[in-house]
């Protein structure tokens, strides 16, 4: 049954066309596979094509996709109705708002059109897989993969079972993921937040009660982060930088930090304060800093290089 369902992938759906759902459908394009997108707006197909075209093109352009330009927009088909997106799609990734009764009734339309062997996928970056999956007739397709945004250039995807997710469904889509060029890792469960976005707010957490103690300014802040543990833990991980360290030294240092560390629940006070202003980062123009001129759009440019001098390392 699993190599059944490894091989016989090459037909992907996507449903959800905005920045998430359209850099996946590139990434599937690029690495060949014939990629059928859903329309829930047939009149907005032009800038929907114009946004995955852009990063097919830059995808081809560092040598990152399986064939040229044409050769990979021509694995690209639009459709506004259910039953041509999923014919014979062999896999369906979602990316649609995280809405969960929005989420529930599409993957019911989707069970009632796809084949009984297609494998079902969330991009969901924290609900529930159980609670997605609730009103599906058969879940032990339904498995979470979990893509991080830019999706096109970072290369992790989460994939995480439900309580009722086959181990075919999970080895099938890591090994799909591994195809199109991802860092597939397979969680044993699910939970709020799944993995990395656990970590990431832990760290921004205390990053802000930095902030707010007037320890050290947010550019300080970034500055420590992206020349010390950003630097590490892109070549060796948390904890095994802890057995490398010794863990009877970092055990000394949870006796004393810890309990010094920001332990706020529930919303963010700090966030909360910048949302309430309407100071929410580069959309607005300002946030934790000023965002004026091409400042922003510079930074990405940057980042984004950079993740593709990585992955043509990796």
């Amino acid at each position: 049954m699993e190599d059944q369902l490894m091989n016989k992938i090459n037909t992907i759906a996507c449903f959800g066309t905005g920045t998430m759902g359209s850099a996946i459908a590139g990434q599937f394009a690029a690495a060949g596979f014939t990629t059928n997108i859903f329309l829930y707006h047939p009149d907005q197909k032009a800038q929907i094509h114009q946004r995955i075209s852009a990063i097919v093109k830059l995808l081809v352009e560092h040598q990152l996709s399986a064939g040229s330009y044409d050769e990979v927009i021509s694995n690209l088909h639009y459709y506004d109705n259910y039953a041509d997106t999923l014919k014979q799609a062999d896999f369906v990734t979602e990316s649609i708002s995280e809405d969960l009764v929005l989420k529930q009734e599409l993957w019911q339309k989707i069970e009632a059109v796809a084949e009984n062997t297609t494998i079902f996928s969330t991009n969901t970056s924290g609900l529930n897989p159980d609670d997605i999956a609730n009103k599906l007739q058969n879940p032990t397709r339904f498995v979470v993969a979990h893509f991080w945004n830019p999706a096109h250039l970072m290369p992790l995807v989460e994939v995480v079972p439900s309580s009722n997710t086959t181990e075919d469904t999970v080895t099938a889509t890591v090994d799909l993921m591994s195809r199109i060029n991802k860092h597939p890792v397979a969680l044993k469960k699910a939970s709020l937040g799944f993995v990395g976005n656990r970590i990431q707010a832990a760290v921004l957490r205390e990053a802000l009660n930095i902030v707010e103690q007037e320890i050290a300014s947010p550019q300080a802040v970034d500055e420590i982060v992206k020349y010390s543990l950003g630097r590490r833990w892109n070549l060796v991980g948390p904890i095994a930088s802890v057995d490398l360290g010794g863990l009877d030294v970092f055990d000394n240092i949870s006796k004393y930090l810890y309990a010094d560390l920001d332990n706020q629940t529930g919303e963010d006070p700090r966030l909360k304060a910048k949302v309430d202003q309407h100071a929410l980062g580069l959309k607005t123009g300002h946030g934790f800093y000023d965002w004026q001129g091409d400042t922003g759009q510079q930074l990405i440019k940057n980042r984004d290089q950079g993740l593709i001098n990585e992955l043509k390392q990796d």
